[in-house]
């Protein structure tokens, strides 16, 4: 294939220094220009693999104007598609996918896949699994507090457009309510720049946490992976491991691969990746908390549904972004497991200034890790939650099974640890 014939996407917002998208891109015989985050300066000597060209753009200070140059650049040089990894711009990219022609799930099905208001109500109107909820909408209380006052405690707050950790916090009495709904709009005004923030209450779900790699092309969906996620409790829910394939009886994850297809098909993500989490109420019945049109972690989604699935999520999922069909033959259902794989994310364990971070260059060096991905680094300040600072590390590693992996992150846990200053 020549320069020439080689199709083009614009990936918006991707981290340059997360390699997957990247190198499947060019697995798939794609060149990519890419729109830098506003945090990170990628200098043009030095660019990631696959990517021919930066257009430095701002989709969420100035959508409108980002769209315009979008339009000026594909008049001039048309691309074939475009996309994102980062969850707040799943809607911008539907949006700019429609007004140019471009492959893509559309910006109503973007919507139901980004907020969760929206998302909730599709998939309960599809019957599926979701826990109770509330919506919280604009500054008056009192319509929310008195529909709340009808869900089981505890609930668990969180913003609509939200992101990662950020702001989710529980809520154990009607009494607790109020205050933890003021301090999350708090939150959302100072970090997302939104006065009143929308908000879901929901009731509050025991059991494992699960997360599920899928791809669609056409309407059909095979689901690649079906992982482990710990069974955190709050009151903020960090997130700590990611291990695939999760050992579940077969019936609970034949469930959750039905559950998943169908949540597909009410939000109407009918191409390209998806990353869903779910909640295994009493352990056996999945309940869906979130569908998001975009393959998961900035990419890290994709080394475990590749290891665990053997299927190249990242390379096809670019490849149904530019409008050509998967390179496999695409058959519902559950891959078969191949492999198993991991992820470790270091906990902040604390909040201060980051004086040292210990065990890292030791975990670097062992055979069974791939890649360490660090974020934070000594000097940098953690917040305490429900603020999201970010995750200090990912350890991502491939293993024979799920038990080794799960040995290997008990031993990560006494190996690596951070220090902040006194009185932090």
């Amino acid at each position: 294939m020549t320069a020439a014939e080689r199709p083009t996407l614009v990936l918006v917002c991707q981290r340059a220094s997360l390699p997957w998208i990247f190198e499947g891109a060019v697995r798939a015989g794609v060149d990519l220009v890419l729109v830098p985050r506003p945090d990170e300066e990628v200098p043009a000597d030095r660019l990631p693999p696959g990517v021919v060209e930066l257009l430095p753009l701002d989709p969420e200070g100035d959508p409108a104007g980002a769209l315009a140059a979008l339009r000026e650049r594909h008049a001039s040089r048309p691309f074939q598609g475009i996309a994102t990894l980062y969850d707040p711009l799943v809607p911008f990219v539907a949006e700019a996918a429609e007004l140019l022609g471009l492959p893509g799930i559309g910006r109503d099905a973007a919507l139901g896949a980004q907020d969760k208001r929206v998302m909730r109500e599709r998939l309960a109107a599809a019957g599926l699994h979701v826990p109770r909820f509330v919506r919280v909408d604009g500054p008056d209380a009192e319509p929310w507090l008195a529909a709340a006052g009808e869900l089981d405690f505890p609930v668990v707050v969180k913003p609509a457009h939200g992101y990662s950790s950020l702001g989710v916090t529980r809520a154990d009495t009607p009494a607790e309510l109020r205050g933890t709904v003021a301090g999350v709009r708090r939150l959302c005004a100072d970090k997302l720049g939104v006065e009143d923030a929308a908000l879901v209450v929901e009731e509050y779900l025991d059991g494992p946490e699960i997360a599920v790699e899928s791809l669609a092309a056409g309407g059909r969906v095979r689901v690649l992976s079906v992982g482990y996620k710990g069974e955190p409790e709050g009151p903020y829910f960090e997130e700590s491991v990611y291990r695939a394939p999760a050992p579940l009886p077969d019936a609970v994850r034949d469930a959750i691969v039905r559950e998943v297809t169908a949540a597909h098909a009410a939000l109407g993500i009918t191409d390209g990746p998806a990353h869903t989490e779910l909640r295994l109420r009493g352990g056996t019945r999945p309940y869906l908390l979130e569908m998001g049109a975009r393959i998961g972690g900035s990419g890290v989604s994709h080394y475990v549904a590749s290891h665990v699935s053997g299927i190249d999520l990242a390379a096809e999922a670019v490849r149904i972004a530019v409008g050509r069909p998967p390179s496999f033959a695409m058959t519902e259902g559950l891959a078969a497991p191949v492999g198993a794989a991991a992820n470790y994310i270091v906990p902040c364990g604390g909040y201060g200034r980051i004086t040292a971070l210990h065990g890292l260059d030791e975990v670097r060096a062992d055979p069974r890790v791939d890649h360490v991905v660090q974020m934070l680094f000594p000097g940098d300040e953690v917040r305490p939650y429900p603020d999201f600072t970010g995750y200090p590390a990912f350890v991502i590693s491939r293993h024979d099974s799920t038990a080794d992996a799960e040995d290997f992150h008990a031993h990560l846990e006494r190996t690596v640890r951070i220090d902040y200053a006194p009185g932090a």
